[in-house]
């Protein structure tokens, strides 16, 4: 007969469950949840401690989640994924696959999530999906799909990816390494791909076409996002256009750009072009033409400043006010630069009235008037003076503009250490934390701006999840649980007591933590094996499934909550997404585990 769980157990399932229903009704933030989950379990430890422990023991249960290498990891991974956005390090990954979603949408997330799978096979999921997120929120920003119907998709594609072999996750090593102590026998690198490619199969097509209907479009579109600004674009003497015709270089650039001119003959050296486009069309502009959006020599200037005191340079959107000297006057007779040191990149103004031909000047100059929007380009305090001496209002939406100088270093950085991760060389923790500190000390990411990288949500959530899965582990919970399991797996069929070993380890996973679901679930499923007279093999393969199928909470793998802050997700985006899916797979592993080992 089985025996009634402790106090201590029934209190940590009971916790589990509010804290499920507490995520799922919305009506608290994550954050006053996370933290009431990690009170609650501080104080009742500290009232009522567990066996053989003292009420201190229990308040480094509770809070020790705060200093677990696992949430160093993820802060650390936050900022060199930082390191890379800022640098514009992944500017031609995001090209590459912005030219697939431009081709067609589900061509390009197909093939991202194929990316994201491979290599999620043979190098661990959590690096691959920590250079994939700033491409895909760089990608949404761009105009390709919403990251928040991107990046759960392709966390669930890496999650799969990293499921197909013993080294996909460290989860998987620690698995297979309790089941060889246990008297199994060592599993190869490959030994259970084909299961896995097989249900992929069924799930893929899922997590493509299904998953990103379910999801809402969390974009926050900028009020500088659709405004068109006029400029007029120098080609450098260095493009590869030169001497081409107009007719052979205009689809090499992006749709949203207009040429104002009836440009004819060969592409000339210093040619100015007066074209339109927004903030993001104009750069691309001047990446295929090699040219320059203001003179050269005070992009130049701005460019050293920058480095010299240390600043990131800003684009800023300003409106001309009635009070401005600049009314009336052209961009070449205004002074700004020889005064302020800034560079204007563009003028926006609605296009009903750019037509009038008195607005422009001898030169073809545009003429500045009340209302027009300068894109202007600068340091902080010169941008600061620019607008307070010229009566100019300063729009919300300053964007920090890339320092490309570092993006190779950080791209270098990154690289090493997601290669050290994952051969081994180093544990994960040690060369991410590694990682961030060199792209603080070269300038990749300013210290100050560190907060931009990390969300406090992502990290309370982590804290209380940690100490939630230490107390259901401690006090007993997760072996009462599996003990209940044992008990009624003796009147099912093979394929299900493959599926209830699976689904068990699945909700311990997505509740607790992937570590406790293999130290709990590896012995019970030899115990199961021994007690029903099957082979231990594909139990315990059931388990290591299991410990993966980690999609319908945010707390059940460190890259879903990775995703959280960028994808604007909540916790019910992860039920409602991430249920069908470990449904699909909990049924088609279960199935196949069956038929391969002939049971």
């Amino acid at each position: 007969m089985i025996e009634m769980p402790s106090l201590h157990a029934i209190a940590a399932m009971g916790v589990t469950i509010w804290m499920f229903v507490a995520f799922a009704r919305g009506r608290m933030s994550i954050e006053i949840v996370s933290l009431l989950t990690i009170a609650v379990i501080a104080v009742g430890l500290y009232f009522f401690p567990l066996d053989g422990t003292s009420k201190t023991d229990g308040l480094v249960l509770a809070f020790e989640g705060f200093g677990h290498p696992a949430l160093i990891t993820i802060c650390a991974l936050m900022v060199m994924g930082r390191g890379l956005v800022v640098t514009g390090a992944l500017e031609p990954a995001a090209r590459f696959l912005g030219r697939m979603f431009q081709i067609n949408l589900q061509l390009g997330l197909l093939i991202s999530l194929l990316i994201a799978f491979s290599f999620s096979m043979v190098i661990n999921n959590t690096p691959v999906l920590v250079l994939m997120i700033p491409i895909f929120a760089a990608l949404a920003h761009r105009g390709a799909m919403a990251s928040s119907r991107t990046l759960m998709p392709l966390n669930a594609a890496s999650l799969l990816g990293g499921l197909a072999t013993t080294i996909g996750t460290s989860t998987n090593i620690l698995v297979v390494s309790i089941a060889v102590d246990l008297g199994m026998r060592q599993m190869g690198v490959f030994d259970f791909t084909p299961i896995v490619l097989m249900a992929s199969l069924v799930a893929l097509p899922y997590i493509w076409l299904v998953m990103p209907r379910m999801l809402k479009d969390n974009r926050v579109a900028a009020e500088y996002a659709d405004r068109r600004f006029h400029t007029r674009l120098r080609i450098g003497g260095e493009s590869e256009l030169i001497g081409q015709e107009f007719a052979a270089i205009q689809p090499k650039l992006p749709d949203d750009i207009k040429f104002h001119d009836k440009n004819t003959g060969p592409v000339q050296a210093q040619q100015r072009l007066h074209i339109s486009g927004t903030h993001e069309a104009l750069e691309d502009a001047v990446r295929v033409l090699k040219g320059e959006l203001a003179p050269s020599w005070v992009l130049d200037r701005i460019r050293r400043e920058s480095s010299a005191k240390g600043q990131d340079m800003l684009a800023v959107e300003m409106t001309v006010t009635a009070d401005s000297r600049l009314i009336n006057r052209t961009l070449p007779t205004s002074g700004i630069a020889d005064l302020y040191g800034v560079a204007v990149l563009g003028i926006h103004r609605p296009d009903r009235l750019m037509g009038e031909k008195d607005q422009y000047s001898e030169g073809g100059d545009l003429r500045i008037s009340e209302g027009d929007v300068l894109l202007v380009m600068g340091l902080p305090d010169d941008l600061q003076t620019f607008s307070r001496s010229d009566s100019l209002l300063m729009l919300e939406g300053a964007r920090e503009l890339p320092r490309k100088s570092k993006a190779v270093l950080a791209a270098v950085v990154m690289g090493v250490a997601v290669f050290t991760a994952s051969i081994g060389v180093f544990p994960i923790a040690i060369s991410a934390l590694a990682g961030a500190i060199l792209m603080f000390v070269t300038g990749c990411v300013k210290f100050d701006r560190v907060g931009r990288a990390l969300s406090g949500q992502v990290i309370v959530l982590i804290a209380a999840s940690i100490a939630l899965g230490r107390i259901i582990l401690e006090s007993g919970a997760a072996g009462w649980l599996g003990t209940v399991l044992s008990a009624g797996l003796q009147f099912l069929p093979p394929a299900g007591v493959i599926a209830a070993i699976m689904l068990f380890v699945t909700i311990l996973t997505n509740f607790a933590s992937n570590a406790t679901a293999a130290t709990v679930g590896t012995p019970i499923a030899f115990a199961i094996a021994a007690q029903l007279g099957m082979p231990a093999e594909p139990l315990v393969l059931a388990v290591l499934f299991g410990c993966n199928l980690c999609y319908a909470t945010p707390i059940a793998y460190q890259t879903n909550m990775l995703i959280m802050s960028e994808g604007s997700y909540n916790f019910a985006d992860y039920v409602r997404t991430g249920v069908p899916l470990v449904l699909i797979m909990v049924t088609t592993l279960s199935i196949l585990l069956s038929l391969t080992y002939g049971m």
